[in-house]
Parts: C-alpha cells; sequence; structure tokens
C-alpha cells in the first residue's frame, strides 16, 4: 500500500492544539443567492456547499496556505492508503470525531464511525435522493450498479446490504474496492457530499425523496443557530469539534501567520452571519458600511471599485485590499435536450439551437453584462483546470446573418406574416427562457431579447427565485436557462461529467445524452491525468460543441474585497470560504 503523505510538521501540529474558540467574534458575509438547504448528498448549489462544508466538514481539504495547492487531513487521520494497482483504498477516520447533538441520538454523544461514511456514500446512489454528486461515485465501486439496479427494479434502496465495494474494516477505517482505478478520487471526495452524516438523523428528517435539508447535523466546525429563508443564516461553532488544528505549512510570506497561529485549533472565530443580500449594490454598500467582513464584487459594480487595476482612494484609503484572479468556473446557457421545442439531436433541432448560439452578442456581454470581468468561454474546461485547451478557437461567435440562414435553410419560417417565426410544422416557435429577478439576470434577459429579435423568434420569460428554479430544473421542467458551474478540484473532469447522460437530472441539467461522449468519458475515466486523457476532453467538448446543447458562455473574474480587520485571508483557486481558518481584529473592527 501506499500513502499520499503531508509533511511532517502538520503531524507534529496535530498533537498539540491550543487556545479556545473566540466565541465572541462574528465574521460576517454574504450570499447574492438564497441557499435551497443543507444535505451533502443533496445539495446542487454552490451557497448552499459553501454551509455544507462548513457544518459537515471534510474528509480532508486544500492546506490552505501552501503553493501549489495539496491537501491535508481535515476529518480523516490521514490521506488514503491505495494499492500500487489503484483499485483497494483505505480511509481512516479521526477517532474522537463527535457530531453536533441533536435530539435525534437522545441525549446521547454520537461518535462518527466507518458505518456513518458507509452510509453516507450509499445515499449519494439511492435513486430516490437524486443526488447532483451520484456521477462522482457512481459505477466505480465494486457492488454499487447491482444495489441500484435492485433499488430501481424494487423502488427502495437497501442500505444494509453489504458490498464488496465498502466494507468497514474497524470501527473507524473502510475500505473501499474500485471497478478500476479512478484518478479523480482524491479530488471528488475532498468535497462535502463525500462528509460523514448519521443515519438516525435523515431517517428522523428526511423527506419523502429521502432528503433532509432542513435539519443539519455534521461533524464540521460550524452548526446552524438561526436560518431565516430567504435573510439569514447564523453558524455557531460546534462544542463537539475537537480535532482541527491551524495549518502548519506555507509559503515563505505567510510565515508570520503561522508562527502566530502555530497549534491553534479551530475554528478561530465562533460564528458566521451570513446575509443573502440579492442585488450587488446593496452587498457593496453593506461592505463599505463595514457591515461585511468581505465581499466578491459582482461585476455590474467593479468599475466603481477599480480604475486602471487599482483601488479607488474611496477604498484603498481606508486600508481595504482586493484581489482579482480567473475562477475556476464556466457561466454557460443550457437547452433542455428532452424539451420538444429545442431538445433534440435531429439536424433541424440542432440548426434551431445553433442560430440562437449564433445570435447572443456575446462581445457586447462582456463589455456590459460583465464589465469585462469575463472572457468568452471557447470550450467547456476553463484554463484553471487541466485538460484545457489553449488558444483555440471560439466556434460560438456571434454571427446574425448566418444565423438567419441556418434558420431559413431549415425551415423556420415566418409563415403567419407576424415577423416572428414559426416552427417547421408551422407551430408557434416562442422560447422561455428562466431567470432570477436579479438586476445582473435582467440586464442578460434584455440581451437575450435582443438576440432572439434578431433572428426573429418569440422569448417568454419565467421569472422566479433560484431555489425555485433549480428544483424546476432538476425535474427537467425549464426549457432554457444559464448556470454556472465552479469545480473544487484541478482537473476539467467535473465540467465535461455536466454533459455525461447518467448525470442527467443532477448535474447534467440538460439531459444531453450522446452514446459516443457517454463511451468517451467513461474511456478517461480509465485513464491517469494526462495527454491521453485530456485528448479525450478534446473530443467531447467537438461533440457538444456540434449539438449546440450550451451556449458555452464566459470564464469569469473573481474580484475580492477585504476589511483590513479580516485576517488570514488568503484566496485558493478552487474554494472561496475557509471560515473555520479565518480570524477578526476587533479592534481594528471598532475603528473602522
Amino acid at each position: 500500500m501506499k500513502r499520499i503523505l503531508f509533511t511532517l510538521a502538520a503531524a507534529l501540529a496535530l498533537a498539540a492544539p491550543t487556545h479556545a474558540t473566540d466565541m465572541n467574534k462574528t465574521l460576517k458575509v454574504a450570499f447574492p443567492v438564497d441557499v435551497t438547504g443543507f444535505d451533502p448528498a443533496a445539495t446542487s448549489d454552490l451557497y448552499s456547499g459553501h454551509v455544507d462544508n462548513a457544518i459537515f466538514g471534510n474528509l480532508w481539504e486544500y492546506d490552505y496556505y501552501v503553493r501549489p495547492v495539496r491537501f491535508r487531513p481535515y476529518l480523516a487521520e490521514s490521506m488514503p492508503d491505495i494499492s500500487a494497482d489503484g483499485l483497494i483504498w483505505q480511509v481512516r477516520l479521526k477517532k474522537g470525531l463527535i457530531f453536533a447533538d441533536d435530539p435525534a441520538f437522545k441525549g446521547k454523544k454520537r461518535e462518527v464511525t466507518a458505518e456513518d461514511l458507509i452510509f453516507s456514500w450509499k445515499r449519494l446512489l439511492d435513486p430516490k435522493v437524486i443526488s447532483p454528486k451520484a456521477g462522482e461515485i457512481s459505477g466505480k465501486l465494486v457492488g454499487t450498479d447491482e444495489l441500484v439496479a435492485e433499488a430501481k427494479k424494487t423502488g427502495k434502496f437497501d442500505y444494509d446490504k453489504p458490498i464488496e465495494g465498502l466494507v468497514a474494516l474497524d470501527r473507524y477505517t473502510v475500505q473501499m474496492k474500485l471497478v478500476k482505478p479512478a484518478y479523480t478520487l482524491v479530488e471528488l471526495m475532498q468535497q462535502y457530499a463525500w462528509s460523514p452524516v448519521a443515519r438516525e438523523v435523515i431517517e428522523a428528517y428526511r423527506d419523502p425523496g429521502g432528503r433532509a435539508m432542513s435539519n443539519p447535523v455534521g461533524a464540521g466546525p460550524y452548526m446552524i443557530k438561526q436560518w431565516l429563508k430567504g435573510s439569514k443564516i447564523i453558524l455557531t461553532r460546534n462544542p463537539n469539534f475537537n480535532v482541527g488544528i491551524f495549518p502548519a505549512d506555507g509559503e515563505t510570506a505567510d510565515a508570520e501567520t503561522l508562527a502566530k497561529y502555530k497549534g491553534r485549533s479551530l475554528p478561530l472565530v465562533g460564528n458566521i452571519d451570513i446575509s443573502i443580500i440579492e442585488e450587488a449594490n446593496p452587498r457593496l454598500l453593506s461592505f463599505k458600511s463595514g457591515l461585511l467582513d468581505y465581499e466578491f464584487v459582482g461585476q455590474d459594480l467593479i468599475g466603481n471599485v477599480v480604475k486602471d487595476g487599482k483601488l479607488v482612494p474611496e477604498y484603498s484609503d481606508k486600508g481595504i485590499r482586493h484581489q482579482r484572479a480567473l475562477e475556476s468556473a464556466l457561466a454557460y446557457d443550457y437547452f433542455n435536450m428532452e424539451d420538444p421545442i429545442v431538445g433534440g439531436y435531429t439536424p433541424e433541432k440542432i440548426a434551431l439551437r445553433r442560430a440562437i448560439i449564433m445570435a447572443y452578442p456575446t462581445e457586447q456581454s462582456l463589455k456590459t453584462l460583465w464589465r469585462n470581468q469575463a472572457v468568452a468561454a471557447n470550450q467547456i474546461i476553463p484554463p484553471t483546470q487541466t485538460g484545457h485547451v489553449p488558444n483555440k478557437s471560439n466556434l460560438n461567435a456571434q454571427d446574425v446573418e448566418l444565423a438567419n440562414a441556418l434558420l431559413d435553410r431549415f425551415g423556420y419560417k415566418d409563415i403567419d406574416g407576424d415577423g416572428f417565426r414559426e416552427t417547421i410544422d408551422g407551430k408557434p416557435l416562442v422560447i422561455t427562457r428562466s431567470s432570477t429577478p436579479r438586476a445582473t439576470d435582467r440586464e442578460q434577459d434584455e440581451l437575450w431579447k435582443k438576440a432572439f429579435d434578431s433572428i426573429k423568434i418569440k422569448i417568454q420569460y419565467n421569472n422566479q427565485k433560484w431555489p425555485d428554479l433549480i428544483k424546476q430544473a432538476r425535474a427537467k421542467q425549464l426549457q432554457f436557462w444559464s448556470l454556472g458551474w465552479i469545480s473544487d478540484g484541478t482537473d476539467g473532469d467535473s465540467f465535461v461529467g455536466l454533459l455525461y447522460s447518467k448525470n442527467s437530472g443532477q448535474s447534467n441539467f440538460a439531459n444531453f445524452n450522446v452514446k459516443l461522449y457517454d463511451e468517451l468519458y467513461e474511456r478517461a475515466q480509465t485513464l491517469p491525468l494526462g495527454p491521453q486523457r485530456w485528448a479525450l476532453y478534446r473530443t467531447m467538448n467537438e461533440i457538444a460543441t456540434v449539438n449546440s446543447a450550451w451556449y458555452p458562455g464566459v470564464f469569469r473574474y473573481q474580484n475580492v474585497l477585504m476589511q483590513p480587520w479580516l485576517l488570514n485571508y488568503k484566496r485558493n483557486p478552487y474554494r472561496q470560504h475557509f471560515w473555520h481558518l479565518m480570524d477578526i481584529d476587533e479592534a481594528k473592527r471598532a475603528k473602522g
């Protein structure tokens, strides 16, 4: 067996926790959209995921101060033991890891065990749960496919049925037996979907779909103190959390911070105050007023904050700091490939989607909507990920003349003389675009209206709150919608996985289903990270482009403002929030 090791210094730091969490400190942040709920197996949106990380913790996490990025154990005792052939993995939990107190435990302290991991990972496979993360484990472990097939046949997932691929070797160790090597599994397993949950909690609070979105009970550093839907979430330290130690390693520039917090137990700050502020201007005003400790500035307001690459004096004179970098993210628009109007794989349906894509004013959107804080996406995989193809030509550029010619050629004509096209069989051609009521979505809706007018197609809008749209998307009810995807890992695997048919209704909201694409995706899973694997990604990208299931959208920049009293913020390219490692200088905050 070989072990992915962390440094000796980090190991020694685990031995001597010092200093209690300061319960008088509160870190204040804001989300631009409401959360949908907190269940590691069921969460599909970025903002609920941030809270899931804090409540449930992660088996391992990015070593905060180390570059290039690497992982360090967190809830796990060590990084996984992996056999030489890559097929046998062992994951060991730290001993004494306790879930937050909950009535489901009947007044007893509940230690996290290997059986909790097995139960949690099986939930990702349960067809009733419809986990957006099912693709991360589906088909990878011996016996899971048979278990899922049985559940689909009987209508009930048997959590008690033993399988060869998931075995508890002892109270704290799970052995995984893989069907074939999975070269991105370490990265996947550091996400909240693989965090432990307690079976009795799920059984106490689950809905008819087997999800427990409103009663999160985890073993992470925080727990929910208050949740006002659509308004506020307040997290407070989980008093049972006793396994986290401040990182020991980092870059030279971080030496002072590492020395200051050496051996400190986590979290440093006792409370996290999360406000839901959907509009960018009120969020920025809250930051300016000192009510937020850091803020991810929306593209619509960045011009008021940064000029010629520098903070304007209004901010810099107060000691506020600014960071800008490309995110490991993609903002895209998808078509529902099962929709009777825009879906399908016949030439005329592909032509309709291709024409819509070519009508969109991408360059104008980069200037007016994105305020030059994004670049046009020319492929599925962002530049931050391995597998991205540099200098690739963009086949989705605006060409209204060609778009109209394409529609004419395939029979989408104005039959009734009202100035708008009908379908090729003479029925009304109306596209329904979904969006939220936020100002930035309204701007994007206007650009899409301009695009549709240019090709003489009627458009109407389905405007609803984000959580409602997510539910409809998962149920395959939306025809055309904008989404974003951000990766916690370094490889482009999660992005190409967005179009894998077995993820339909989970993360594949387009419900894309092309046999060759699936075969290439599955073949890629058998290859180590490297040129051979990435060559398959390139072919998959071409298949997606030809079928026009997406308008690929943009790769966006992230702009972060930090108050002078915020301590320990270090940007990670793959995750936005590390609340348990951040600190507040209350003296500076009082002056501010």
